[in-house]
């Protein structure tokens, strides 16, 4: 597994939805992607300037993030997001 650099946090992005809610089975084309998945690991907290900005968020944590936020990565076959501390918009709570 990766360990992410300072300022930056790996999602394994949720599973695209192929059918919606009433049953309706959508096409390849409509190929959104999600902005939610879950965070395998974060970096250190980053130094920006003198100031500290710890990590928000930890490993199993369910997040949303921007939806151009962020690298995608394939490690040992899966699609991975590697995204910086500020495109991370939420936590999904219970």
């Amino acid at each position: 597994m990766l360990k992410p650099l300072a300022g930056y946090v790996l999602i394994e992005p949720a599973a695209k939805e192929t059918k919606t809610a009433s049953g309706i089975v959508l096409p390849d084309t409509a190929d959104e992607k999600p902005q939610e998945g879950k965070v395998l690991a974060c970096g250190d907290d980053l130094v920006e300037e003198g100031k500290t900005i710890k990590c928000p968020v930890k490993v199993g944590d369910k997040v949303v993030y921007k939806k151009w936020g962020g690298n995608e990565i394939k490690v040992e076959g899966k699609e991975l997001l590697l995204t910086k501390f500020e495109d991370l918009m939420a936590v999904v709570t219970k």
